[in-house]
């Protein structure tokens, strides 16, 4: 069995990171209840959102003109934390592909509308972090 892709590995950080938010816990505790442990990827990229959330989520509320966060799908919410945390820490990771990614799971997994929002509150934090990139 190959490994997994890069979208898959996002797709499972999406997954367990909306698991924390449903239950109302830590993401690490639900990583750490899985009877099998994750790639080293999907983890880092979980602890990493739940490590700076303050600040990810300070950036998303910034760029999301009349949107607060709590009234955000929750999918689209966990994508563009999992994506920022991406534009923020993961310097390697093309811009576009960090937008891109977000926005074909926010297609897949939430609104009609998702995808159109995912991509324009991500380009703005873009700019602001990675300028000129």
């Amino acid at each position: 069995m190959p490994p997994p892709t890069r979208r898959e590995q996002r797709e499972r950080v999406l997954g367990l990171l909306y698991e924390a938010d449903a239950k109302g816990i830590p993401a690490a505790q639900v990583v750490a209840e899985l009877p099998v442990a994750p790639d080293d990827f999907v983890v880092d990229l979980v602890q990493g959102v739940d490590g700076r959330v303050e600040e990810v989520d300070e950036l998303i509320a910034g760029s999301a003109i009349d949107w607060a966060l709590d009234r955000m799908p929750v999918i689209d919410r966990t994508l563009l934390r999992i994506a920022t945390f991406e534009l923020l820490a993961r310097p390697e990771v093309p811009t576009g592909a960090v937008i891109s990614e977000a926005v074909e799971l926010a297609k897949q997994y939430s609104t009609d509308e998702s995808g159109r929002f995912v991509n324009g509150v991500l380009a703005s934090i873009a700019l602001r972090v990675r300028p000129g990139g």
